[in-house]
């Protein structure tokens, strides 16, 4: 049997009476006994008094430790292969990080479904960029108020979430076009969506257009809206061409691989050259921009640190419940690649 010395005794104790099980199974608990065995139901609750005692909070060394039972609430359109993929090599990402740490996942894809179960987990992670709505997460909230979002951050006051600093990527690629003397620069993006599915500017594009100014370039192009899909990275070369002809500037930052994609198969129907004619810079480096012609300089998204760093956060916000949530950025690299050098 664990012993817990003094202080931690006492804890131990105060647990136990609280959640109604014995001092030996919260203390093998809390210690990660391999040889407890006890039901998801039994560790949530041991867990949640746990952290309302503040134990974890005298006994920080014990986080490390810890090894909870944690959703992971998938949602893809499935309608956007190049763009579903990323989130799948994510949530491949995701589950080998937890194998190394010996957590145990359970995925869903609809929102109902893990609120029935909600009771089996401590905390939840969340992946792709499927339609949720406030309404759904406050559900979610009330009986899993622990969870991470991965990429996106769509109910801020809820949850907590990581992603990658898109911002300073933008800034990032303004410089390095900067220095390479290019002063006509064009940005081609998407639109982002609040959680009622009103369109709404992207920080990408926020973020060219601000930095673009302070940067002293006076002559930008900007062509953004609707989703990230290769259709719509198409139908946006079509407007740069319908309205700049071959006056093009002389590179792009594109939101994502996905729209360069479509971009690149328009550029090639009608003749533009890249990077000759104009260079691209992308973002994200998914599998596709080595292989697409010319093959994509793009910033890497390292989904294995986002993954580690999500389940970190959420190993803190499931033994600290009262912190103020917090969201996590996480620097991205240039790979670079044919499509601008």
């Amino acid at each position: 049997m664990n012993r817990e010395s003094g202080g931690n005794m006492t804890t131990i104790k105060e647990i136990a009476a609280k959640s109604g099980f014995s001092p030996a199974t919260v203390s093998r608990l809390l210690s990660n006994d391999p040889r407890l065995s006890v039901t998801s139901e039994t560790k949530s609750k041991i867990l949640r008094v746990a952290n309302e005692l503040g134990y974890f909070k005298k006994n920080s060394n014990k986080v490390n430790n810890l090894k909870p039972e944690i959703a992971v609430l998938y949602r893809v359109n499935g309608n956007e292969q190049l763009q579903d993929e990323y989130f799948s090599f994510l949530r491949d990402a995701i589950r080998k990080v937890a194998i190394e740490k010996e957590i145990k996942l359970t995925l869903f894809t609809e929102v109902d479904e893990l609120i029935k179960q909600a009771s089996l987990f401590q905390g939840f992670l969340g992946v792709g960029t499927a339609e949720l709505n406030y309404k759904e997460l406050k559900r979610l909230h009330n009986v899993l108020p622990s969870g991470v979002f991965i990429n996106i951050n769509p109910a801020p006051q809820l949850f907590d979430s990581v992603q990658p600093n898109l911002e300073l990527t933008v800034q990032d690629a303004v410089k390095k076009l900067i220095a390479q003397g290019y002063t006509n620069l064009g940005y081609i993006g998407a639109e982002s969506f609040t959680l009622d599915h009103q369109p709404q500017r992207d920080i990408r594009e926020i973020t060219f257009t601000e930095f673009c100014k302070t940067q002293g370039i006076k002559k930008t192009e900007v062509f953004a809206k609707g989703i990230v899909s290769v259709k719509n990275g198409y139908q946006l070369a079509k407007e740069v061409v319908k309205k700049l002809g071959r006056n093009l500037p002389d590179a792009f930052i594109i939101a994502s691989d996905t729209l360069s994609v479509g971009v690149l198969q328009y550029f090639n129907e009608v003749g533009i050259r890249v990077p000759k004619d104009t260079a691209i810079i992308s973002i994200n480096n998914s599998e596709v921009a080595k292989y697409i012609s010319p093959p994509l300089t793009s910033y890497n998204i390292d989904q294995t640190a986002l993954s580690k760093l999500a389940i970190s956060v959420l190993l803190m916000r499931i033994t600290n419940s009262d912190l103020p949530k917090v969201h996590v950025t996480m620097n991205t690299n240039l790979i670079i690649r044919k499509s601008f050098n």
